[in-house]
């Protein structure tokens, strides 16, 4: 199932999401201007990517600075790939918005970086590897959604075999059938991730992020009209 788009109504404009938008597009704009440049191209993507060892040698070396710590934040607006940011943009803007009516533009803006700092942190404590993406991010705005709206409609695009249509779900079915894939991907990740080296796909990040997106509106009532 690919959502198209949601047909929950929203009382303002999402100024936030549509600058986040903005911004992953141009990080990603200025990425290509760097692909004939391979070595610096390289340089961008090891400077402001999320690292786990680089920050867990900080931490023990006791040199946790600021530029240590700056591409928790950083990393949440690179892309790897044309479907990578086109499929995250695409979930912000589906449900960003929503979320945003619901809390408010200034704590949306919070929430959404610290979701991707945890889900960030939560791959790295399970299975560490370089991150790049606004995947953690994104799944903590899935998450909130999950609980706002759960009943909300969304006109999604259903592959059924050879046939494809478009048809109105709830969110619940959207969202839930979106986490679950998650979960089992990330699980599977781990098996995979003791026989190789490399881990293309942090799903355990979503996982961690879309937890985090349930706990800020379940326990700390973030969004609640």
């Amino acid at each position: 199932m690919i959502p198209l788009h949601d047909l929950e109504p929203t009382r303002r404009a999402p100024v936030v999401t549509r600058l986040l938008l903005l911004v992953n597009m141009a990080v990603w704009v200025y990425v290509l201007t760097l692909l004939p440049d391979p070595t610096r191209l390289q340089a961008f993507y090891d400077r402001w990517s999320f690292d786990p060892a680089a920050l867990r040698n900080a931490v023990v070396g006791g040199h946790v600075t600021l530029d240590a710590l700056l591409p928790l934040i950083t990393h949440q607006f690179i892309h790897a790939g044309w479907l990578h940011i086109l499929g995250n943009m695409l979930y912000l803007w589906i449900f960003g918005d929503n979320v945003e009516d619901h809390m408010g533009s200034g704590t949306y803006l919070v929430f959404y970086l610290v979701a991707g700092v945890i889900a960030a942190l939560g791959q790295a404590l399970v299975a560490p590897a370089t991150m790049v993406g606004a995947s953690g991010a994104i799944a903590g705005v899935l998450g909130a959604y999950f609980v706002l709206s759960p009943g909300a409609r969304v006109r999604t695009l259903v592959f059924l075999g050879i046939f494809i249509t478009v048809v109105t779900l709830p969110a619940i079915i959207v969202i839930g059938e979106w986490i679950v894939i998650q979960v089992i991907s990330g699980f599977e990740s781990m098996r995979i991730a003791t026989q190789t080296a490399t881990e293309n796909v942090a799903y355990l990040a979503h996982v961690f992020g879309f937890a985090t997106g349930i706990v800020a509106v379940g326990i700390f009532g973030l969004g609640r009209r």
